[in-house]
């Protein structure tokens, strides 16, 4: 009797539990944040000083500029330390209203127009001959360690060094010039004549960004394994229909990256400009980056407002970029 009295309170006590159905978790959220970081506290731990050291490097200065950006901040009314006495600031927020007033100009357009002819043109020729280049000291050829160190030279060369260097050349006088001169042909006004001072600027920034196009793809063409190559050619592909379907796709993964990098670089590309052509002449060579410059720190009085919202534009403008160059990456199978 006493075990068929223990049966039946266990069957009692399952429909019981059967008729409230399972258990339902009453863990609060901390309970379920502590379970999620628990198994990868070391890691947590570990990137923690970097988190925080970029929020305080870069987070800070981003939204201080997207507050400036929303008030008429400038060198006259913000505030200012005279001796021992405080001015304090008196600007005001204002909205949107610079946003409609660069975005409304037709200057901000020009200066957009040629910031992304600079772009195209210095990132498309970059990738084209630092992938021709690389092709070449893929092969087994005599001195092609001489080569290499040669070609990444300029990389390893502080940029406003070669910069200047590249001005002596371009100037009036410059060797450039003498060689013109020499063989009969006149004169260019390299840096002062608008076609000419945007070629310039264009070859600097081409001779800068080879190497780093030269070291990428050289990396990503040795990861081909050299049997496919072996097989096209006894199947009688020629060189052209091997570059084609071997070799573009073998590199398809990283080109898609570094032209990435190299778009969102170049569209920034401060030093090579303003040391070069100063944005002249009469600013026909100024990017959108070193116009945030000059409205901010070469204005007077100098607009602070007005260079940070050029500063946040400028951002959104290569968020957007990165987005829609990240999906169509996806739409072909490139996921990273």
């Amino acid at each position: 009797m006493a075990v068929d009295h223990s049966q039946s309170v266990a069957t009692a006590a399952g429909a019981e539990k059967g008729a409230r159905g399972p258990r339902r978790r009453t863990d609060t959220p901390p309970g379920r944040l502590r379970r999620a970081l628990a198994p990868h506290w070391y890691a947590w731990s570990m990137i923690a000083p970097v988190v925080v050291v970029i929020a305080g490097i870069i987070g800070y200065p981003l939204a201080r500029g997207v507050w400036l950006s929303l008030t008429n901040a400038n060198e006259a009314n913000v505030q200012r330390n005279l001796g021992a006495t405080t001015i304090e600031a008196t600007y005001e927020f204002v909205g949107l209203d610079n946003y409609i007033d660069v975005l409304t100009s037709s200057h901000f357009w020009d200066r957009l127009g040629w910031t992304t002819v600079w772009t195209v043109a210095c990132v498309a020729i970059t990738f084209t001959i630092g992938l021709t280049l690389a092709n070449m000291l893929n092969r087994k050829v005599t001195g092609r360690t001489a080569y290499r160190i040669a070609l990444i030279l300029p990389w390893g060369v502080p940029a406003f060094v070669s910069v200047f260097a590249w001005r002596l050349l371009f100037n009036g006088n410059g060797i450039f010039n003498s060689v013109l001169q020499g063989n009969g042909f006149e004169a260019i006004r390299w840096l002062e004549n608008p076609f000419w001072a945007k070629f310039s600027v264009i070859s600097v920034n081409v001779w800068l960004g080879v190497p780093f196009m030269l070291v990428a793809m050289l990396g990503a063409l040795q990861s081909i394994p050299e049997e496919q190559y072996e097989a096209a050619e006894m199947d009688g592909a020629g060189a052209w229909q091997r570059f084609w379907y071997i070799t573009l796709p073998g590199v398809r993964s990283v080109a898609s990256t570094v032209i990435l990098l190299s778009t969102i670089w170049t569209f920034n590309m401060f030093p090579v400009i303003f040391l070069l052509t100063q944005g002249g002449p009469y600013g026909t060579s100024e990017i959108l980056v070193t116009e945030a410059f000059r409205i901010g720190f070469t204005h007077s009085p100098r607009d602070f407002a007005g260079s940070a919202t050029w500063g946040v534009i400028i951002l959104l403008l290569l968020s957007v970029f990165a987005v829609i160059y990240r999906r169509s990456l996806r739409k072909q199978g490139e996921v990273w």
